[in-house]
C-alpha cells in the first residue's frame, strides 16, 4: 500500500530544499513514505516529518529531518526550533521545524551538509570537499 504524498510539489520551502540538497555531490530525489526524501546511497535529508504518536499532525510538514553529529544534537536540542522525529529520532535524526522562524539558509546548508558528511561514501566526502 503506498502512502499519500504528504507535501505540495510546488511548496516554496521544498524548493528552497531542493537547491540545498540535490547541490550535494550525486544526491537525487524520492518520495519515500509520501514525504521527498533527498539520498545518495543513503537518505541524507528528508522534508517534513512528525513526531512518535500524532502521525496525521501536519505541524512538522514543512521541516528539514536530517542526522546531525553526536555531539551537535544534544546543543540543537536545546533550541526550540528543533525536534525529534518519530521513526528516525530513535536513530539520532532530528528535525528543523520551518514554520517556527524565519528561516535561515545558510544554517540549513550547514545542517545538510553534516548529515551528508554523516551518511555519504567517503568518496564523495572527497568530492565535496574538493570544491
Amino acid at each position: 500500500m503506498s502512502h499519500p504524498l504528504r507535501y505540495r510539489d510546488d511548496d516554496p520551502l521544498l524548493g528552497r530544499l531542493r537547491t540545498v540538497a540535490l547541490g550535494m555531490p550525486e544526491a537525487a530525489e524520492k518520495v519515500s513514505h509520501g514525504r521527498p526524501n533527498f539520498y545518495t546511497v543513503k537518505v541524507f535529508a528528508m522534508f517534513g516529518g512528525v513526531v512518535k504518536g500524532d502521525h496525521d499532525a501536519d505541524d512538522f510538514a514543512q521541516s528539514v529531518v536530517f542526522l546531525p553529529d553526536p555531539d551537535e544534537r544534544v546543543a540543537l536540542l536545546t533550541d526550540d526550533r528543533f525536534f525529534v522525529p518519530g521513526y528516525v529520532g530513535a536513530y539520532g535524526w532530528i528535525g528543523l521545524n520551518f514554520r517556527t522562524a524565519p528561516v535561515d539558509w545558510d544554517e540549513v546548508g550547514e545542517l545538510v551538509e553534516m548529515s551528508y558528511r554523516n551518511t555519504a561514501a567517503a568518496r564523495l566526502v572527497r568530492l565535496l570537499d574538493g570544491r
